[in-house]
C-alpha cells in the first residue's frame, strides 16, 4: 500500500501541476479538499480523469460515494486497490 500511496501522491502533483509540492509534503490522511491540500472541484475532475487513465477505474460522477473516496490519499488508494481491473 505504501508504494501505491507514493504513486498517487505523485499522480496528484503531476496531474494538477502542483508546483513547489513534493510527495512527502502531502499527508496521506489529510483532506484533499478545503482545509487539507486545498483542491477544488476543477481539481477533482482533473484528478478523476488522471486516476481513470492510470488505473483503468470507472468513477461515478459527483456522487456522495465518490466524494468519500476522494477524501484523502489513503481513501483514494483503498478505492483504487479495491477496483483495479
Amino acid at each position: 500500500m505504501n508504494d501505491l500511496i507514493a504513486e498517487v501522491k505523485q499522480l496528484i502533483i503531476d496531474a494538477l501541476e502542483l508546483e513547489d509540492i513534493e510527495p512527502q509534503d502531502i499527508d496521506a490522511d489529510a483532506p484533499l479538499f478545503n482545509d487539507g491540500l486545498g483542491l477544488d472541484s476543477i481539481d477533482a475532475l482533473e484528478l478523476g480523469v488522471a486516476i481513470k487513465k492510470a488505473y483503468n477505474i470507472k468513477l461515478e460522477g459527483n456522487s456522495e460515494e465518490s466524494k468519500k473516496h476522494f477524501y484523502s490519499v489513503t481513501t483514494l488508494c483503498e478505492f483504487i486497490q479495491a477496483n483495479r481491473n
